[in-house]
């Protein structure tokens, strides 16, 4: 009996260290450089649904449930989804633009687990006609997702759909 006490205080007081030591915030971005005028990515970049033709995840589930409310790429417009497993169900809310170099919006997913982020889309001159794009999310670490990051970061879960997200709006807005 007091072997199974000593057990189980044992792993309490892990996951208390493991909660103590594990990141609490995350920050996930990705940039590309792209071969058109600053206003021109701007522009694009502003409207939620311009999204579907890069987005990583509509490619993932093509067929998934699409609403829009508000005035695309303006504050307050919502990009609602509901999806396959891969995508699962959430929203999208333009939160703040600052116009010509800043989109901020607010993630709110719903399945398969309930999180909120910040969402950010930047733009910035990378020369003569280039403009440079910067696309990325953070938020906050909650138990038990802290400790889960200490073995799978945020970036690794979701870095490599942001990459492929950078190629496909490089592809869609050069071609």
């Amino acid at each position: 009996m007091y072997t199974l006490l000593y057990i189980l205080a044992g792993i309490v007081i892990l996951v208390l260290i493991l909660s103590l030591i594990a990141p609490k915030t995350y920050d996930v971005f990705r940039s590309i450089e792209i071969s058109k005028p600053k206003s021109e990515v701007f522009n694009y970049l502003r409207s939620l649904k311009n999204m579907d033709d890069w987005s990583p995840w509509a490619k993932k589930d093509p067929n998934m449930e699409k609403k829009f409310t508000g005035t695309d790429g303006e504050i307050g417009c919502v990009s609602y989804w509901n999806g396959n497993k891969d995508v699962g169900e959430g929203e999208q809310e333009i939160k703040k633009i600052i116009d010509g170099e800043r989109i901020d919006s607010e993630l709110r997913f719903f399945k398969p687990f309930k999180s909120t982020s910040d969402c950010y889309m930047k733009v910035e001159d990378a020369g003569v006609s280039g403009t440079k794009v910067i696309w990325g999310f953070s938020g906050q670490n909650k138990f038990p997702m802290t400790i889960f990051s200490l073995f799978k970061s945020m970036d690794s879960m979701v870095g490599p759909d942001f990459e492929q997200g950078m190629a496909s709006l490089k592809e869609v807005l050069e071609n």
